[in-house]
């Protein structure tokens, strides 16, 4: 059995290697830049790969350009995610919209967007392609007029990841391209793997630019908006050596999935989960393994009255409980140190408590069916993950053939909001020690067991 998951277009862990994505949190932070001249505006192409984390925004622009409310170019989720391109040049809109919605948060998509207006088919003056892929079906099809101009390459402000200082969008880009002056197709930017059919990123850095295009690889974790192309930079607003990620098209790292009512709030890439609610809320791990050895350290930033952490077998998840409520789910209590496993309904003496302040580490051992907790890097019980069959320390032994996710729950009555932090190995948050697994990837604060990893899809394919 292999992991239960979805592994798109965009994760396939040989070839050409994308090292590095930004990370956009959905309310304050992007880029801009504006050029010193105006340029070809009836021909460019942009390209980006793609991972969103929050669908509840309002038109959550990928890249734009504005002059006034009169004139303004963009590409943008729109609030029922549908993927829409838009031109307003003096009031006059042209645009096409998706039918297909654009849903899933543990994925990369390649969107292509290419304006050619002085095209000779009136139909392909505007066109989108996701993953290699022309799409056609259209709610909204509205092209423009024989070289109708863009204020994309205009000398007027250029914005990734918002529109002006609102329409902020929240997710990973990676491998960002404007190319001024040519209407490209997808193969520019990649192609489809000879093996899987799956589509997958290639090298850039040859393209031609052009004039006022640009190349952003964001392998510059103190310049994120650093032309690699050798022009302008894009000015940074709200990011952080931080928001450089690992998580790319080519490296896809597990993120948390919501398995509870609205009220709770996931960010940072889907990797900070807040509960604002007096009630129990739960989420898990995107991706799920069946076999290998898994490691994941989860940051208790505002501890609640009740917090759990462990694994679970996504199948059994229920809604707004206990995380060890659900069927196959075994949890470290926060509050009195025990493990609870069996439905919820027994309790095994095992650790320490913890709080505020907190890392718990999960080392997980499918191949021998054990499981270790760690807290602030010491293994409770006196746990060895290394111990394989004989499972010295190890929780009560967890069900064979099954899949499971990382995850946790909390609830506090009293109000306080808790947040816990999650990290499969590419954290949101500061790391003051940092430490990979033993191939190499991944970046922890504590050590990771040896034979244990971090939990992405490279890892799947050489260990799952």
């Amino acid at each position: 059995m292999t992991a239960q998951t979805i592994l798109p277009a965009n994760t396939l862990s040989s070839g050409y290697d994308v090292d590095n994505s930004c990370m956009f949190d959905g309310t304050s932070n992007a880029m801009h830049r504006t050029p010193g001249s105006a340029s070809n505006l009836t021909t460019w192409t942009w390209s980006a790969w793609v991972k969103r984390s929050d669908l509840t925004g309002t038109q959550m622009a990928l890249f734009g350009a504005k002059e006034d409310s009169n004139n303004d170019t963009g590409i943008w989720f729109q609030t029922d995610n549908t993927l829409q391109f838009f031109n307003n040049v003096g009031g006059t809109v042209k645009q096409i919209r998706t039918n297909r919605q654009f849903r899933d948060t543990s994925a990369w998509y390649h969107i292509v967007a290419v304006w050619d207006s002085s095209n000779g088919t009136a139909g392909n003056r505007m066109r989108l392609y996701v993953n290699g892929v022309e799409e056609t079906s259209f709610g909204t099809d509205a092209n423009p007029g024989d070289g109708d101009e863009s204020t994309i390459n205009d000398d007027v402000i250029h914005n990734l990841g918002r529109v002006d200082t609102t329409y902020f969008y929240g997710g990973y880009m990676a491998e960002v391209v404007l190319i001024d002056g040519q209407a490209l197709t997808p193969t520019s930017f990649g192609e489809f793997d000879e093996d899987s059919g799956i589509w997958k990123p290639i090298d850039v850095s040859g393209l031609t630019f052009g004039t006022n295009g640009f190349y952003l690889d964001f392998e510059a974790s103190g310049n994120l908006g650093n032309d690699a192309n050798g022009g302008t930079d894009l000015t940074e607003v709200g990011l952080a050596a931080t928001d450089q990620s690992t998580d790319t098209c080519t490296n896809n790292f597990a993120v948390l999935e919501n398995h509870s009512s609205d009220d709770l709030t996931l960010s940072e890439g889907r990797l900070k989960f807040e509960n604002p609610s007096g009630g129990h809320r739960m989420v898990t791990s995107t991706i799920a393994p069946s076999q290998g050895k898994w490691y994941a350290e989860i940051k208790m930033t505002t501890e609640a009255q009740q917090t759990r952490v462990g694994i679970i077998d996504p199948e059994k998840v229920k809604y707004n409980t206990y995380f060890h409520n659900a069927g196959r789910g075994y949890a470290y209590k926060g509050e009195d140190g025990t493990i609870r496993f069996n439905d919820g309904t027994t309790d095994s003496d095992y650790g320490d408590t913890y709080t505020t302040g907190d890392t718990i580490g999960i080392a997980m051992d499918l191949d021998n069916h054990k499981l270790y907790f760690s807290k602030n890097g010491t293994f409770q019980n006196s746990g060895d993950p290394t111990s394989g069959a004989t499972g010295t320390g190890a929780a009560p032994a967890i069900a064979t053939g099954v899949f499971y996710s990382f995850g946790a729950s909390t609830q506090d009555a009293s109000g306080t909001n808790p947040v816990i932090e999650f990290n499969f190995g590419s954290p949101s948050f500061a790391i003051s020690s940092g430490n990979a697994d033993g191939g190499g990837l991944g970046n922890f604060e504590f050590a990771v067991p040896s034979g244990y990893f971090a939990l992405c899809t490279k890892n799947l394919a050489e260990y799952g």
